[in-house]
């Protein structure tokens, strides 16, 4: 069986082996999970777009 490699989630930071990927930014299913049950006027729903923005923005700069 092929491993999975290990990718770092652009939300938590933390390295994953399962998630998706947005654009080119990996998103482990756990933060994937959580961005898809928060609701728009929850506080922690800002949170995530501001990681997200942050995560496209680097991805930017280092291309």
């Amino acid at each position: 069986m092929a491993q999975k490699s290990m990718k770092q989630c652009k939300v938590c930071e933390e390295w994953k082996e399962d998630g998706i990927y947005l654009l080119i930014s990996f998103i482990c299913t756990s933060c994937e999970q959580e961005m898809l049950e928060t609701d728009p006027t929850d506080e922690r729903y800002q949170y995530y777009v501001d990681r997200l923005k942050r995560s496209q923005v680097s991805n930017l700069l280092i291309q």
